[in-house]
């Protein structure tokens, strides 16, 4: 499987184009991987860590500049407003549970600054967004595939069991943090992306992976509702990439799309074979693509994505749409 592998980021969202988010919570704090990446990863050393930051990426940016975004221009944190296991991808990402203790310790300067009830204030208030997890599915996937079998029904249980462990930890201590509002993005069928089609001869999704996201989607949500439950004030909306994507590849064409199984820079076959670089192929109408690279979905995706989830329809959020999410005022 070739794998552009999806990264851990952490930061307030800034310096970009402004969304109704960010005109409704004081900050956007962003917990995640390389689809919400907005250049973290260009300052992690290693050379074998992917990075951005050269074209064609940020061909559509404003001053068509790299920005460390894997992204033709913006992402979804961007319109909006990692690893969950620490072990998956070791060293060449920030795992989640390190973004949680970078966050401690930008809270402690915070509250240096303007002292604790006015971050207390603030962080009540803003917006928590995470989309986090596609990695270690890759990551468990391809630990089969080495050895040339099936995850077993308990082995599965167990890898559950852990990601919903530490996904729970994370939200557990950003709550005693002061945290009240989280948006979450789920796990999309990553079974789909090009990297995984082009595996397959015939060019089709890998069904099993996408099996694989959709039980740990099933495992957040219960997760979520357990915490809403039992931590007072907090509130939290779930984004459904796995649905809204599924229906996009149904009839690509009904949401602008001429192709939804291609990478549009690349090489080789599905655009999935060669690294997007300078001097690879790169389609003309960008927008009319869902994915940008092997992975990774293009602008108009990002975009299309977080305009559904903030407005609607209510299929693709719960229990409130990340709109609700945001006017949301904690007790």
């Amino acid at each position: 499987m070739h794998t552009y592998i999806w990264h851990m980021v952490l930061g307030a969202v800034a310096g970009v184009e402004p969304s109704k988010i960010i005109r409704q919570v004081p900050a956007v704090y962003v917990f995640g991987d390389s689809t919400l990446d907005v250049g973290n990863n260009n300052y992690l050393p290693g050379k074998d860590v992917p990075k951005a930051n050269k074209p064609y990426y940020g061909i559509d940016f404003p001053g068509s500049k790299p920005t460390g975004r894997f992204s033709n221009g913006y992402n979804a944190a961007d319109f909006v407003g990692a690893g969950i296991l620490d072990s998956t991808n070791a060293g060449g990402n920030i795992p989640l549970s390190k973004q949680v203790i970078y966050f401690n310790s930008t809270k402690a300067e915070m509250v240096s600054k303007v002292g604790p009830g006015r971050v207390r204030e603030l962080l009540a208030k803003s917006f928590f967004l995470f989309g986090v997890g596609s990695n270690d599915m890759f990551a468990f996937a391809r630990a089969q595939q080495k050895q040339n079998r099936s995850a077993t029904p308990a082995e599965v249980k167990a890898f559950y069991t852990s990601l919903i462990s530490n996904y729970s930890a994370a939200i557990t201590e950003l709550y005693g943090m002061g945290a009240r509002k989280m948006g979450i993005i789920n796990v999309g069928p990553v079974g789909c992306v090009p990297s995984v089609r082009v595996s397959n001869a015939t060019g089709g999704c890998n069904v099993g992976l996408n099996q694989l996201a959709a039980g740990f989607d099933a495992a957040l949500a219960t997760l979520m509702s357990g915490l809403a439950a039992r931590l007072p004030g907090l509130a939290y909306s779930i984004a459904d990439s796995f649905a809204l994507t599924q229906i996009t590849f149904s009839n690509p064409a009904a949401a602008g799309y001429a192709n939804a199984d291609s990478a549009c820079c690349g090489a080789g076959r599905l655009g999935a074979e060669g690294a997007c670089q300078r001097g690879a192929s790169l389609c003309v109408d960008r927008d009319r693509f869902v994915f940008w690279d092997s992975v990774h979905p293009s602008q108009q995706s990002n975009k299309l994505g977080a305009k559904a989830y903030f407005d609607g329809p209510a299929q693709f959020t719960s229990p409130i749409s990340f709109k609700q999410l945001a006017s949301y005022k904690s007790s």
